[in-house]
């Protein structure tokens, strides 16, 4: 047999160091890759002015958002980074070292006491208010009487292009009904003013009926308010512009428009609970069921629309239908005649999907 030939000192250096090196490449990206790549729940980290960058490390690696506390360093001093910044972070688990140490470079607009409100769809004034006093530093009554005020309302109108002096009519009982967007905001704590949160809010109206200013401009409280009955009646789009053109239909027929959710806010009722058939006939002008009603629209809105319910009240269905009812299940049907809508009552009661 032939003997084997040694292989040559400087190749054997050659080929250690090359394994060396790869498995110092392994071992960096293992170290300075994310402790856990699936896990993005926010974990907070406090930094406070003066902490070195070894105590940093130590913070880092106790909240478990890093590996090790010596590749942390390494870093540091092999990315030559000066400073890191003193503030109140959001890290996660799914962050790689580099992308925490950039952070933590350009330093963090995170707010620990940042307020978040978020206004609902279908939801009343008093829903708002009730949610910003259990948010922040002010108390319901506060809250309340900002939205009654309408010497602070007037001063709105001047400032706002879709509010207009019909928002001021005594009858309404909070002027900004269903002018308040529906959104998620952001506030820097709980001492926001009742004002700021309003103004704020209505910077987004504006904003999201901007688009629509030509068409609303004909009668912005006519659809603000038309779009508030069909957020409560309607589930959809294609339904919503369905039951707008009902709606108007009624009206021009000689008809009221006969909403129960117009009834529900005239008698500030909670949408949850019973109408008795007394409530209906009660005179308000928001109860579209009152015979003194016919042909006529609410005073105004009854709750905040989203964009869907704006634009069916801009964009409505033509249709030859005067009647709708809707079964437990959100399905909606159309009917011509009182005697078809009784006849369709019938049968979703039968078949055990009635709503009430």
């Amino acid at each position: 047999m032939k003997e084997t030939k040694k292989l040559k000192t400087p190749v054997k250096i050659l080929i250690v160091m090359a394994v060396l090196l790869i498995l110092l490449i392994i071992i960096w990206f293992s170290l300075t890759g994310p402790v856990n790549r699936g896990n993005k729940e926010n974990i907070e980290v406090d930094i406070k002015s003066g902490t070195s960058t070894r105590e940093i490390g130590n913070v880092l690696k106790e909240k478990k958002l890093i590996k090790s506390t010596l590749m942390f360093n390494m870093y540091i001093r092999l990315n030559s980074v000066n400073s890191l910044k003193a503030s109140t972070y959001l890290f996660n688990q799914s962050m790689s070292l580099g992308e925490i140490v950039s952070d933590l470079e350009k330093g963090s607009t995170y707010n620990p006491n940042l307020l978040v409100l978020t206004l609902k769809e279908g939801k009343r004034i008093t829903d708002y208010a009730k949610l910003i006093a259990d948010k922040t530093n002010n108390n319901y009554d506060d809250v309340i009487n900002v939205f009654k005020d309408r010497e602070y309302a007037k001063e709105l109108v001047n400032k706002y292009w879709f509010l207009t002096d019909k928002i001021l009519d005594s009858n309404i009982y909070y002027p900004l009904e269903g002018y308040m967007f529906p959104d998620t905001y952001h506030f820097d704590n709980k001492d926001v003013d009742v004002k700021e949160i309003i103004e704020k809010v209505l910077d987004e109206t504006d904003k999201k009926l901007s688009k629509y200013k030509a068409d609303l401009s004909k009668d912005i409280h006519y659809h603000m308010t038309m779009a508030s009955i069909v957020e409560l009646e309607g589930t959809n789009a294609t339904n919503r512009k369905m039951i707008v053109g009902i709606f108007e239909n009624r009206m021009s027929s000689g008809m009221n428009m006969g909403s129960d959710v117009t009834t529900y806010y005239a008698l500030q009722k909670p949408m949850t609970s019973d109408l008795a058939s007394a409530d209906f006939l009660v005179d308000n002008p928001y109860n579209t069921r009152s015979v003194n009603m016919i042909g006529k629209m609410p005073v105004g809105p009854i709750c905040s629309s989203g964009i869907s319910s704006i634009e069916a009240s801009l964009y409505p269905t033509d249709n030859d239908y005067l009647f709708f009812v809707a079964d437990k299940h959100g399905n909606i049907f159309y009917t011509r005649t009182n005697k078809e809508h009784d006849q369709k009552i019938a049968e979703i009661k039968e078949k055990g999907d009635w709503i009430w």
